[in-house]
């Protein structure tokens, strides 16, 4: 090979090297910022810079009554604490043999809050799962009245 010329190998290798120390400088970096304990903005209105859509899925235990179910998100103080003050419900609805499924718009900053709500206060009565979601109805539209 000629001077100032590597083999593709050396180049992929080389590329593979700095992009695992670029994605482990920005993990490191990322997981102390996240563990860094900030109070949430209360008073943050969701807007288009900064709102995300949480949907989420609140798995009921299949094996336990209803009513030890709500007893039991009673006493956790669910019903009290979600959905958190200042948190926009999109829909909430009970998907039969399922559960429950909650669409949130709220500021990105409240999603650790969100978070920590549900596992203090519907664990045990629910399995959550969570899912960013977007607004998709008005494009979805506009593509089917254009397609007629």
């Amino acid at each position: 090979m000629g001077r100032g010329k590597r083999s593709l190998g050396s180049l992929k290798a080389g590329s593979l090297i700095a992009a695992a120390a670029l994605v482990g400088a920005v993990s490191f970096n990322s997981g102390a910022l996240a563990q860094t304990p900030t109070a949430p903005t209360e008073n943050a209105a969701p807007t288009a810079d900064n709102a995300v859509m949480l949907t989420i899925f609140l798995k009921h235990d299949q094996s336990r009554p209803l009513s030890e179910l709500n007893a039991q998100l009673e006493k956790q103080g669910y019903y009290k604490a979600f959905p958190p003050a200042g948190i926009e419900v999109v829909s909430w609805y009970v998907m039969m043999g399922i559960g429950q499924v909650v669409t949130l718009r709220l500021p990105a900053s409240r999603l650790r809050e969100v978070n920590r709500i549900l596992e203090n206060t519907a664990w045990g009565s629910y399995r959550t799962e969570f899912y960013p979601t977007y607004d998709y109805k008005a494009i979805g539209v506009a593509a089917h009245d254009k397609a007629q």
